[in-house]
């Protein structure tokens, strides 16, 4: 297994979603592909180290131009227990002992596909993952917090800060964010958006659940 920093995960939603600058910059990073992520990733001189997934939104071109360039290609049939997301991650999770793994082209496009990624730690053979996991696209980096306190550190151009309780949640106090929140408990998920940091971090914590934090800013 390869030890590693950062694994990153690319998947086939929009291309204009995805932060091209920021995956050029990690282009000698760790890369596994899916589906129509490969083709992206191959056409832009990047390697992915793994390549997997039905293929059935690439052309019998593309998928060759993949298997020539990527040393691990799978193909899947498209009919599966797993979604191509979820095989990028099963992947990621057998292949590489890392501290995070980013997400890209995993949002936009249509929301069945952009649900089961917001969804995807939820699933108990994930959950080693959900702590270390970050969706990031051009205007929104999502993270995936278990209970406990945390510190929050703001990034570069983002302005808003939503608190997304995926689960029941218990003792979800906000501290030092604009809008405030102290002790809340819910048994139903609920979003708290267009909050914002009053400064560079911010701190929050709960006592059950599990909660996906969002970073934000509007894209036009």
């Amino acid at each position: 297994m390869n030890k590693v920093s950062t694994v990153n995960l690319m998947v086939g939603g929009p291309q204009q979603l995805i932060p091209w600058k920021e995956v050029e910059r990690k282009a000698n990073e760790p890369w596994v592909a899916v589906d129509y992520g490969a083709v992206r990733l191959v056409q832009r001189g990047i390697i992915p180290q793994y390549a997997l997934g039905d293929f059935d939104s690439s052309t019998d071109q593309q998928r060759q131009a993949v298997k020539q360039a990527v040393g691990k290609v799978e193909q899947f049939p498209p009919e599966k227990d797993y979604t191509d997301t979820q095989l990028g991650l099963l992947a990621v999770q057998r292949h590489y002992q890392y501290d995070q793994v980013c997400l890209y082209g995993a949002t936009g496009g249509r929301l069945d596909h952009l649900l089961a990624n917001l969804f995807l730690p939820l699933a108990p053979v994930f959950r080693q993952s959900l702590p270390k996991l970050v969706i990031r696209d051009c205007g929104n980096t999502v993270s995936f917090f278990l209970p406990g306190h945390y510190c929050l550190r703001r990034e570069t151009g983002m302005k808003y800060l939503a608190f997304v309780n995926l689960t029941a949640v218990e003792g979800l106090t906000l501290v030092d964010e604009k809008y405030p929140l102290d002790n809340w408990h819910c048994s139903y998920p609920v979003s708290w958006t267009s909050n914002e940091f009053k400064g560079e971090k911010t701190h929050f914590s709960f006592k059950s659940g599990i909660v996906a934090v969002i970073q934000c800013r509007d894209v036009i």
